[in-house]
């Protein structure tokens, strides 16, 4: 119960320290939020954690993220011991590099969101996935595949600047660098400024 009134000192105080993007009470507070989600989880977790439900609701409703693969994926990032649930820390670290991350943290995150199999590389079949499932497609679209398609060829034409027809990080990182829009180029997975 005296968790749930004021966050453990040892806690709070480990957290910003290595934290750096969010001061003590702004941890204060995100470990508060982290407390109600598990409580709101009713999972088998017994306060280790809350599940990948409790977090895809968590970011739809707080930051409008809809995609499903996307919101796997993000799930996944934060999920870095692959337990299927969100820690504490898990919690506040990827918060951190969600909300203030630094251009290269917000690189490396979005890179990692857009591999879908993790095998550092974004290939065009994953670039195909995720751009599928991001898009509007209307119905009038004879062959929206084809359109897909051909914007995975303009995306490798425009990044890979290696040109074995796959994305590594550093042609990632070198596109977003010579253009920043390009950082959420295959899907949305950071949240809106605002």
């Amino acid at each position: 119960a005296a968790m749930s009134r004021k966050p453990g000192t040892f806690l709070v105080d480990s957290l910003t320290r290595s934290v750096k993007h969010f001061n003590k009470s702004e941890v204060e507070c995100l470990i508060k939020l982290f407390d109600t989600l598990v409580a709101r989880s009713k999972t088998h977790f017994a306060g280790a954690g809350f599940d990948r439900l409790v977090f895809r609701d968590t970011l739809y409703s707080a930051f409008g993220m809809t995609d499903d693969v996307v919101l796997d994926r993000v799930f996944s990032t934060f999920d870095r011991r692959n337990s299927g649930r969100i820690t504490v820390v898990d919690w506040v670290e990827g918060l951190a590099v969600l909300l203030r991350g630094t251009l290269e943290e917000k690189m490396k995150y979005c890179f990692k969101v857009y591999d879908l199999n993790g095998d550092g590389y974004i290939s065009r079949e994953e670039m195909f996935q995720m751009l599928k499932n991001s898009l509007l497609i209307q119905p009038a679209d004879e062959e929206p595949d084809e359109g897909i398609k051909d914007l995975v060829e303009i995306a490798l034409k425009k990044m890979d600047h290696d040109h074995d027809g796959k994305l590594s990080f550093e042609d990632f990182e070198k596109a977003v660098r010579d253009e920043s829009l390009l950082l959420e180029a295959f899907g949305p997975c950071l949240p809106d400024i605002k």
